[in-house]
Order: structure tokens, then C-alpha cells, then sequence
């Protein structure tokens, strides 16, 4: 099938690739981009970020030209990265795609990436890190409900849907306030997400037996510690603009080997509380998964698991 056809008959449709961490996904990707025409596109929220490689389970460089990733390595780990971001360079990277009569496939776990790109994101403020900065010495003074209080004075309304343990979005309803004025649930109404202009073929591998995924958790951990975890950690740790709370050492692993280096754990609870962060993040992503729409499920233990995507990518992309 050449390059031309293939952009005829996929009438502008990509391919979203996911399932919970550990679950193989990136296997199934290369093996995706040498049977089809595709250029690969990473939804990752850690695999952004250059120098943190082991940890993220980055596809290797020598794999990597093989089978280019898009929006692997585009930030250092001193910068933040956001969805909104996301969203900006996932869209060019799938016109570049369509544009050379490419299959756009995006592969990866970060359930909030992918939402911002095919629901689209509110026309809100960017973050301000001063406004959010004075909200957390309030809450730090008064307590978050008392901020909870003030949300239902300024905005009863969004004040119901909000519980005041839910502190990121009530963080989130303060600085939208501080910054526009407005009760936020006003400025988040006229700011309504545009969805994004192409459809999405939704493909999850999953495991049946969650014991058996939690088990290739914890063999992916050990052998990210035995490839140089920890050393990458530290040579994070030395890096001026690189803190414990910065946007990349949010991920799972790097906090837990950074608490440990600091001597807050010992090297028992690093590992154990690294695997139960891991456990979480596959539990939130197969949640997510569940609830979204039009997901066709792939039993990653099946022989011919890849064989079957296969088919199912040509009979409804490409035909």
C-alpha cells in the first residue's frame, strides 16, 4: 500500500495506543510502524523530559531511528510542561503526519494528555506560579477550607462541585478568580474547549490477571534500578534547577529514589513505595480508560494480541 493511498482512505483518522503502565505498549507501537506507514508520537508526561531515560522506560536512541518518536527529549527538567502544550505540539505532530500521508500514531499513558488533545482545553489564564504561590501560604495560614469558604462567597455555585480536600482544582478556581476577576465558573463557561478536528481509533492493551501486571511492575522496577535509576537520580539531584518539587520528578520512581537519596526512606520503602505509586497510576489509568468512549480492548497475554490489533487498525483505518 503506498504512502498516497493510505492518506486516501484514512480520511484524517489517528490511532491512540494506550493501557496502563508496564502493559507493552511501546513494543506493540514499533512493531505498528514497521508493518504500516505511521509516525509515532509519545503521550508521556515524563518522557518529555531530556536526561530522564531509565526511569521513563524512554525507547532507546538506537530504537529511536529506527522508529522516530515525536515529543520525546523536548524539554529540559527544569521546565514545566503542560497539557495545554501537549495539546499544541500533538497537533502539529498529526498535520505533519497527514501531510506526508502518514498514519498518526500516539502512544502512551498520560490519560490527561490525550483528553486536552481530542476534548480540547478552556481559553483560562495560564498558571501564574506568584498567584499560586500566595494561594498556598493562605491555605498554609487559614487552612483549605477556610479557602473552600471563600470559594462559596465568590462562587456558590462551582463552591458545590467542589469538596474542600479537592485542593488542585479549588487552587486552580482561586487563581482563575485572582487573575480574571470573575467567579470562575463564569470564565470557565465562556471559555469552552473546542474538540480537536480529527477522530481517534481508541486501542488499550490490557492484562487480565492484575496480579500478573503488577508483577511485570515490579520486574520493570528492579531492572530500571539495575540500568542506573539511581545514578540518573542523583545527576537530576545536581542539576541548580532541578528540586524535589519540580514538574518532573512528579513521576513515579524519580520521587520515591529522590526521597531515599535525601535519607527520609530507607531503600526497603523506596522500592516499595515506588511500586505501589506504580500500581496506582495503572489502577488511574484503567479507570480512565473505562469510563472513556469507543475503546477497544486487546488482551496483552494473547499470542497473536499484535497480529489482531493489526487487522483492526487495516480493516477500519485504512478501509
Amino acid at each position: 500500500m503506498s504512502a498516497a493511498a493510505a492518506s486516501t482512505r484514512r480520511a484524517r483518522r489517528a490511532v491512540f495506543l494506550s493501557g496502563p503502565t508496564a502493559s507493552g505498549k511501546t513494543e506493540i507501537a514499533l512493531r505498528l510502524a514497521r508493518r504500516f506507514p505511521v509516525d509515532l508520537i509519545s503521550v508521556d508526561a515524563a518522557q518529555v523530559y531530556r536526561g530522564m531515560d531509565v526511569g521513563t522506560a524512554k525507547p532507546d536512541r538506537a530504537t529511536r531511528a529506527r522508529a522516530p518518536h515525536a515529543l520525546i527529549d523536548i524539554r529540559d527538567p527544569e521546565e514545566g510542561y503542560s497539557a495545554a502544550e501537549f495539546r499544541v505540539d500533538a497537533s502539529r505532530e498529526i498535520e505533519r503526519a497527514f501531510a506526508r500521508g502518514r498514519l498518526p500514531v500516539l502512544v502512551g499513558g498520560a490519560m490527561f494528555y490525550f483528553a486536552a488533545l481530542a476534548r480540547g482545553l478552556s481559553a483560562l489564564p495560564a498558571a501564574d506560579e506568584e498567584t499560586r504561590a500566595r494561594i498556598l501560604r493562605w491555605a498554609e495560614r487559614d487552612g483549605w477550607r477556610a479557602l473552600h469558604a471563600y470559594l462559596a462567597e465568590i462562587d456558590p455555585r462551582l463552591a458545590q462541585e467542589l469538596h474542600a480536600h479537592d485542593r488542585q482544582r479549588l487552587q486552580r478556581a482561586l487563581e482563575i478568580h485572582r487573575l480574571t476577576g470573575r467567579p470562575p465558573s463564569e470564565a470557565m463557561a465562556e471559555s469552552a474547549a473546542k474538540p480537536c478536528p480529527w477522530s481517534f481509533l481508541r486501542l488499550s492493551l490490557f492484562w487480565p490477571d492484575r496480579a500478573q501486571l503488577h508483577r511485570r511492575i515490579g520486574a520493570r522496577f528492579e531492572d530500571m534500578l539495575h540500568r542506573g535509576l539511581v545514578e540518573e537520580v542523583e545527576a537530576l539531584r545536581r542539576r541548580p534547577g532541578v528540586e524535589r518539587r519540580s514538574v518532573a520528578m512528579r513521576a513515579v520512581g524519580y520521587r520515591q529514589v529522590w526521597d531515599w537519596l535525601e535519607g527520609d526512606i530507607d531503600r526497603q520503602a523506596m522500592t516499595q513505595n515506588a511500586l505501589a505509586a506504580t500500581r496506582q497510576l495503572a489502577k488511574r489509568q484503567l479507570t480512565w480508560l473505562r469510563h472513556a468512549p469507543g475503546v477497544v480492548w486487546l488482551d496483552a497475554t494473547h499470542k497473536s494480541v499484535f497480529e489482531h490489533l493489526a487487522r483492526y487498525v487495516e480493516d477500519t483505518v485504512f478501509d
